[in-house]
């Protein structure tokens, strides 16, 4: 009867667990925004939203607009302030398109990430993010190397209930920002904990994985997004 609970209980924590990577990937969406659907393409949505493909990828920083997926939010109307939301406030995509082209260091200032973020771990990235096969990058250093949090933020999971994760934690930042953290060999804080910015967490390790390394994922508004580009250089 005990085990039964248990077994129950941890599966409601690994359904708990997917809804958190989601990211409220249901939920309702506010103004200026739009959450992709299937067989949604960038070109349909910017024609729907009558605003410009080049708009969309600048306002979300796309790369790659065909690597978008369901239940992805993206930004449709210009950020609020922006001169480019100045611009197309009276006048609809016409004028969206023309201010595209002069405003575009406001826009890319408005793509850049809510949270400040640090390496998670000392090492060389030997995986970059890709969007499809790879979520996040891979960081491979010596089994022990500290594993720092990027962010101050509260630990919302901690555990090994993920097949291909190993020993991982997850930290929620803010009500847009998660980092999951992945293989480590011993998790130093546990769920529920606050964590500040740099404070070690956990030790690099080889849990569900073929070498020593550390996982990282950055999560926005439950779309997996490029690391590189919430990370300082270095």
């Amino acid at each position: 009867m005990h085990k039964k609970i248990r077994r129950l209980v941890r599966a409601s924590v690994i359904g708990a667990l997917i809804g958190v990577l989601a990211a409220c990937g249901s939920a309702p969406v506010g103004p200026g925004f739009y959450r992709v659907e299937r067989g949604d393409t960038v070109s349909k949505i910017a024609r729907e939203n009558r605003t410009t493909v080049a708009s969309i990828k600048r306002w979300n920083g796309l790369t790659n607009p065909d690597a978008i997926e369901v239940g992805q939010v993206l930004r449709v109307a210009p950020p609020a302030g922006s001169a480019t939301a100045a611009e197309s406030s009276g006048s609809g995509a016409a004028n969206t398109a023309k201010s595209d082209s002069s405003t575009p260091a406001v826009a890319q200032n408005k793509a850049g990430p809510g949270v400040s973020l640090i390496w998670p771990a000392q090492g060389s990235v030997i995986r970059s993010f890709d969007g499809k096969n790879s979520k996040g990058i891979d960081i491979a250093n010596a089994a022990g190397t500290p594993v720092v949090a990027a962010a101050t933020g509260n630990v919302v999971y901690a555990g090994n209930g993920l097949r291909g994760y190993g020993n991982m934690l997850i930290v929620k930042h803010d009500d847009d920002y998660l980092t999951a953290y992945a293989h480590n060999r011993v998790l130093l804080v546990k769920e529920g904990q606050t964590v500040q910015q740099g404070q070690q967490i956990a030790e690099m390790g080889d849990t569900d994985s073929n070498r020593t390394m550390l996982h990282f994922e950055v999560r926005y508004m439950g779309r997996s997004a490029d690391p590189a580009r919430y990370l300082p250089p270095r």
